[in-house]
């Protein structure tokens, strides 16, 4: 039976990291599913799904606990089952606008109201073409549940758009 270990690591930003990382994962015969990784403020960041045999976990987790002693901050955790999936829809929030604080917590605060799961969620300030101006950028997965009117949720996101007077694009794909 395999496992899958979510990893999450922090540490200096330096190149060969996500390298160092792969090779203790193929020397240890894990595969590597899914990942995000960025660098943040000079600070390495990423996050990493593995699946490995259930007699090779120990060995993947001392290979991994290798890189602590280069500086790099690891935490390891089984995967586990997901529960039983309720009839649900994928939306896609775009959202952009000047940047202030509070635009995460106010959104999030909506979709979690309408009992929202978010299933990725990808942010970024840049600055506006011609007044140089820092814009805020996200784009929000979220899975709604299929009880949800969609007109409902669009209607309060829309709202605090105009509220927070920023461009807001849903789009709502199929049931899952």
């Amino acid at each position: 039976m395999n496992v899958s270990l979510v990893v999450t690591l922090i540490g200096s930003d330096r190149p060969g990291l996500v390298s160092a990382v792969a090779a203790r994962a193929a020397a240890a015969s894990a595969n590597w599913l899914e990942s995000s990784m960025a660098q943040l403020a000079g600070k390495f960041a990423g996050i990493v799904r593995l699946e490995v045999a259930e007699d090779g976990v120990g060995k993947l987790e001392a290979a991994l606990r290798e890189l602590e002693a280069e500086g790099l901050q690891l935490r390891i955790e089984r995967g586990s089952a997901p529960a039983a999936a309720q009839p649900r829809r994928l939306t896609t929030i775009e959202l952009l606008g000047l940047d202030r604080p509070g635009i995460v917590s106010q959104i999030s605060s909506v979709l979690a109201r309408h009992g929202a799961s978010i299933e990725r969620l990808e942010t970024s300030c840049e600055s506006a073409s011609f007044s140089g101006e820092p814009l805020f950028r996200a784009h929000v997965e979220v899975f709604v549940p299929a009880s949800v009117q969609p007109a409902s949720l669009q209607s309060e996101l829309e709202a605090l758009a105009n509220e927070l007077m920023v461009d807001l694009k849903l789009e709502a794909d199929t049931a899952h």
